[in-house]
């Protein structure tokens, strides 16, 4: 009963140590408990197509009609996907250099899917998003056809009449909350999944801890780089050249709602922190802040796009499978379309993360090897997402000719 009153993170932590402690001591057991981890994996596979296809429908018809979004709205779009962009590559390039799960022998490449002997074109990833039969597609679970679709089937629902537009809407937003409800729901289970599937890895493993440990380091390292790389380096040099504005100063603006996300994990919980310092401190104005900070609580997630991308890499340097240049381009693809499908909400990465693993055929019990150090990672990528959220209401407020205080 205590542990269940326990913050999530926490009861995380005792897991952990708990199933690093039953995998090394009894391993003989371990098939006692590894159930746990083979069924919540079986959960997060359950809700990935319903919650990928009702967020972004939900997120699209919520930003209104093409016209109505008009000049602020492609301007906010445009920042949201080239920032995310310039994340999603400035981790690929970081996880490349460190390569932090190369020499990691974990027993697993027997076991790794095998790619397909040809190398993947960059026009055939493209190909592949626009699906030929959606439920099709929506059966085998081909995640960029399902994204792409999604993305088309929001824009056209608010090109409807205003009747059918009203009934769709609430619909696929009815949905998203339900879906909401049950991925939190599963998350709950997220201590017992990890005493499974960590139990099991160090069980096999239980004689290369130690490198197993020393990796996880760099893994989080790599991470934590490229986090700071592109918060200190490429926002606020967008900040200054694009919007002729004082990041650094800007930045200090920013101190509390910044510390918040770091601490609660969830963008969505910060946004009201994030609006008033975005205006009382910075000084854009509420027709600004009213659009793009919601919406980019919602669809631009820099941080975790970027931390999705370097984990998809790190797993599949850790089972020996070697991603060419069309499987990298793949995975950059997929998390810059699955970051607008991320909640603003805690652990919302480990769910984007499967449906990048099963775009790119890895494995999905490689999640067992990140969960550990998830929730570290989760406040300083929130941290992150929320910092470009208000760099790009900056931007905007600038190019719309708004005398702003940084």
């Amino acid at each position: 009963m205590f542990l269940l009153k326990m913050k999530l993170h926490w009861q995380i932590l005792i897991a952990l140590v708990i199933a690093v402690l039953f995998g090394y001591f009894f391993a003989n057991q371990v098939q006692y408990i590894s159930w746990m981890g083979d069924i919540f994996l079986r959960l997060l596979k359950m809700i990935i197509i319903p919650l990928i296809f009702s967020s972004i429908i939900s997120g699209v018809t919520s930003m209104g009609s093409g016209k109505n979004l008009g000049r602020l709205g492609l301007k906010t779009l445009s920042y949201y996907l080239f920032t995310s962009l310039f994340a999603i590559l400035t981790g690929l390039v970081m996880v490349n250099l460190i390569r932090p799960g190369v020499g990691v022998d974990l027993g697993l490449h027997s076991n790794a899917p095998q790619f397909e002997a040809h190398e993947s074109k960059i026009s055939d990833i493209f190909f592949r998003m626009i699906p030929e039969n959606i439920f099709q597609s929506l059966y085998n679970g081909d995640i960029l056809s399902i994204i792409f679709f999604a993305i088309l089937f929001g824009f056209f629902i608010n090109a409807s009449k205003t009747k059918y537009q009203q009934t769709l809407t609430n619909f696929f937003d009815a949905v998203f909350d339900v879906m909401m409800q049950l991925t939190m729901f599963i998350i709950r289970f997220t201590p017992l999944g990890i005493l499974g599937i960590v139990a099991k890895e160090v069980a096999r493993n239980a004689e290369q801890l130690s490198s197993i440990a020393g990796s996880m380091a760099i893994y989080m390292l790599t991470v934590i780089l490229a986090l700071s790389i592109h918060a200190f380096i490429t926002l606020p040099v967008i900040v200054k050249l694009v919007g002729k504005a004082h990041p650094y100063r800007h930045l200090k603006n920013m101190l509390s709602p910044l510390l918040t996300a770091f601490s609660t994990s969830s963008s969505s919980a910060t946004l009201p922190l994030t609006i008033e310092a975005v205006e009382k401190e910075s000084g854009v104005s509420n027709k600004i802040t009213s659009f793009t900070l919601p919406l980019g609580a919602t669809i631009n997630m820099d941080g975790t796009a970027l931390y999705e991308c370097v984990a998809a890499m790190f797993i599949a340097q850790v089972y020996g499978i070697e991603l060419g240049f069309g499987q990298q381009m793949l995975v950059v693809v997929t998390a810059l379309l699955a970051s607008i499908g991320a909640a603003g909400i805690p652990m919302a990465g480990l769910v984007m993360i499967t449906i990048i693993l099963s775009a790119v055929n890895l494995p999905l019990e490689g999640v067992g090897l990140i969960l550990a150090v998830d929730r570290i990672l989760d406040m300083y990528r929130t941290s992150v997402n929320v910092w470009s959220d208000s760099c790009g209401a900056v931007i905007i407020a600038k190019s719309e000719g708004e005398k702003t205080l940084v």
